[in-house]
C-alpha cells in the first residue's frame, strides 16, 4: 500500500472533509512518532503494537561480494512489536 491509498481509506473511513486533511492527520502522525522515537521514547498501540529504539552494538560482517570482513559501528535500529489483535487478525 502506498501513501496515497493509505490517505484515500483514511479518508473514507475517518470522516474527514477532504484528502489533504486525511494526508495532514497521516503526516502529523508520523512527525510525532518520529520525535518521540528520536527522544529514546517508546511508542505503544494497545492492541496494534509498540515501537522502541534499540541500541545495535559493533559488529563484523563481510562483503558478500569480495568476502572482504568489514567493520559495522554500533548504532540504533527502530523494533516494531505487534499486538494481540494485530497477530490474531493477520492469522
Amino acid at each position: 500500500m502506498t501513501k496515497a491509498e493509505l490517505v484515500q481509506k483514511i479518508h473514507a473511513k475517518s470522516g474527514l472533509a477532504t484528502k489533504g486533511q486525511a494526508e495532514a492527520a497521516l503526516d502529523a502522525l508520523v512527525d510525532v512518532l518520529s520525535a518521540s522515537m528520536k527522544a529514546g521514547d517508546s511508542v505503544t498501540f494497545t492492541g496494534f503494537g509498540s515501537f522502541k529504539v534499540i541500541e545495535r552494538a559493533a559488529r563484523k560482517g563481510r562483503n558478500p561480494r569480495t568476502k572482504e570482513e568489514i567493520h559495522i559501528p554500533a548504532g540504533k535500529a527502530v523494533k516494531f512489536t505487534p499486538g494481540k489483535l494485530l497477530k490474531e487478525s493477520v492469522k
